[in-house]
């Protein structure tokens, strides 16, 4: 199945944007056929940047919380995913990569692709230590389990060091 799909992502999708870039480009013209998918591109590197700067400053603002940015991390995988499809010369993936990079059909996809892991992952990650009291991360929930990890070291003596030539 799984070759199947790759088969037609790799072969069936640019035969189907070469079909989209010509009909496009017998309708307006060759070069303004090239200009518009140099322009899509620039709009969409320019609206990408805009989108990942948010994200990253979601991020920031979740991590200083003492919270996981789940939601965030698979907003800006995402933003990665549109601009990997704006960088792709054709017409249908500029268009994937902008319904990607408009945020309320981004959430659409972000729901879809957390439905999708938190069913392989179980309930997920969670902190344990309370926010402001120091704790930060003592460990992980993962499908249904709590481990907790003692994260308190213990400090040994330094060694001491032996002049060179000399084994202990």
């Amino acid at each position: 199945m799984l070759l199947l799909v790759l088969a037609g992502v790799f072969v069936v999708g640019p035969l189907v944007e070469l079909y989209v870039i010509i009909q496009v480009a017998h309708v307006i013209g060759a070069w303004q056929a090239i200009a518009l998918l140099v322009a899509e591109s620039l709009f969409g590197a320019w609206l990408m940047k805009r989108q990942g700067r948010a994200v990253l400053l979601r991020i920031q603002s979740q991590l200083q919380d003492y919270q996981l940015p789940t939601k965030e991390l698979v907003d800006g995988a995402l933003i990665l995913l549109a601009g990997a499809l704006m960088i792709a010369p054709g017409f249908i993936t500029d268009f994937i990569g902008f319904l990607l990079l408009l945020p309320p059909t981004r959430a659409i996809a972000r729901v879809l692709v957390m439905r999708h892991f938190k069913g392989r992952l179980g309930r997920g990650y969670s902190f344990l230590g309370a926010a402001g009291t120091g704790a930060g991360f003592s460990g992980f929930v993962f499908g249904g389990r709590a481990d907790v990890f003692d994260t308190t070291g213990h400090e040994q003596a330094a060694r001491p060091q032996l002049p060179e030539g000399r084994r202990p």
